[in-house]
């Protein structure tokens, strides 16, 4: 017999079977069979029973076929038992941010499929092959559609749908009544005249009642973001990044308030120009040093907004590069949280997405976890925003559907 390792076959000491008791004859049939319906290597058992068997007819019965029976098998490795892995890798996540949409819709603009038939805007993403929705939330917005509404209770009902819909659900904290973002990072009007202690409770107390009023209508966001592109910090001055002390005790009390609420959901710090390495070095260096908690790095990605704008072939090895690098030197999931394309150049907008996501998915150990287009129903004739996948006949242009490539 040839051993597997190279290495002498054990011997083992025979047995006459005509001593055994015809009971036990039976008995060691029996288990040989149940033997081989349950074995992992089910040719190399059949030829030990073999084996067996003919030495059951008045021959010597070796112990290398019992040692079968009680499953060490013909060779002298032991044969794993088979298992079912229950514990399932979460989909790559493909989504939108459409916090627009409640306001388009509610100025009556009207979405089409590709064959020109009207249809919610959520089915139209999700025949394009997307799972999740993001949503912002601010303070106490003004009424204005493009730059207002997204309210606690808006927030929340738009997160019902998204979740009707059958979409993952991401919540993004900008701490402000509008736009945060690296050219601005005010702080919501009733929290100006406040000194930071108390900006520590505002941040707290306010993360908690939005995470509290989605779990009372059943939503456990799965991903929440404390801040949005923050490379300066947040909550201007007491949060700037030249006070990273303070910064990071405001980032804590945001982790701290939905944990409380949402233990399961997963903390995203997002910082833009995700192909600049060392921008993004030198911000979790010192989120790392100040000891801010997070479990994701989220990344903005739009090649548009570059110096230059230049195409995204020349920058994006470096998002490639810097995704590798964040989820190696911090250990964290790292995510595309806004990426966007210019919408009068189909083709090129197509092209970068199925690259991004080939890029994310590329991460060592599973640890890129999806991309996210930033308003791609949010049309130039609504918005005025140059950067949709959407035409102005209100269908989706052929962009959208890099998300259908796996």
């Amino acid at each position: 017999m040839h051993h597997e390792d190279g290495e002498a076959p054990t011997l083992y000491k025979p047995y006459r079977v005509d001593l055994l008791h015809e009971k036990a004859q039976r008995t060691i049939q029996t288990l040989l069979f149940e033997r081989m319906r349950h074995t992992a290597r089910p040719i190399q058992t059949v030829l030990c029973m073999m084996n067996c068997m003919q030495l059951l007819n008045g021959r010597l019965l070796a112990m290398a076929g019992l040692l079968t029976v009680l499953g060490v098998g013909c060779a002298k490795r032991t044969l794993a038992p088979n298992r079912t892995n229950t514990t399932t890798q979460p989909a790559f996540a493909k989504g939108a941010d459409i916090s627009w949409l409640p306001q388009m819709e509610a100025t009556g603009y009207t979405f089409y499929n590709e064959q020109g038939v009207s249809q919610d805007c959520f089915q139209i993403l999700k025949d394009h092959g997307m799972n999740s929705i993001r949503l912002r939330t601010w303070v106490n917005p003004s009424n204005d559609p493009q730059s207002g509404h997204c309210s606690r209770d808006e927030t929340v009902a738009m997160a019902v749908r998204a979740q009707q819909a059958g979409m993952r659900v991401m919540i993004d904290f900008h701490y402000s009544d509008s736009w945060a973002d690296p050219s601005k990072q005010i702080k919501p009007a009733a929290w100006q005249t406040h000194d930071f202690p108390m900006l520590l409770t505002d941040v707290y107390d306010y993360t908690r009642d939005v995470m509290t009023a989605l779990k009372a209508k059943g939503i456990t966001p799965e991903w929440v973001q404390v801040g949005n592109e923050t490379p300066g910090g947040m909550l201007l001055p007491e949060g700037s990044t030249a006070h990273w002390n303070q910064l990071a005790q405001l980032i804590n009390k945001g982790y701290d308030a939905i944990k409380a609420v949402s233990p399961q959901s997963k903390v995203i710090l997002h910082v833009d120009q995700g192909n600049n390495r060392p921008r993004f070095r030198a911000w979790f260096d010192s989120a790392t040093v100040h000891k801010a908690r997070y479990d994701v790095i989220g990344l903005s990605y739009y090649p548009y907004w570059l110096d230059g704008s230049p195409d995204y072939t020349l920058s994006i090895n470096d998002l490639g590069d810097n995704l590798t690098d964040l989820a190696t030197r911090y250990n964290k999931e790292v995510m595309v949280v806004e990426v966007g394309g210019e919408d009068t150049e189909v083709q090129n907008t197509y092209d970068m997405l199925v690259a991004v996501q080939q890029k994310v998915k590329a991460v060592p150990n599973r640890k890129g976890l999806g991309v996210l287009y930033w308003e791609p129903q949010g049309a130039r004739s609504w918005s005025k925003y140059g950067l949709s996948a959407w035409g102005n006949d209100g269908k989706p242009t052929k962009a959208l559907a890099a998300f259908r490539v796996e």
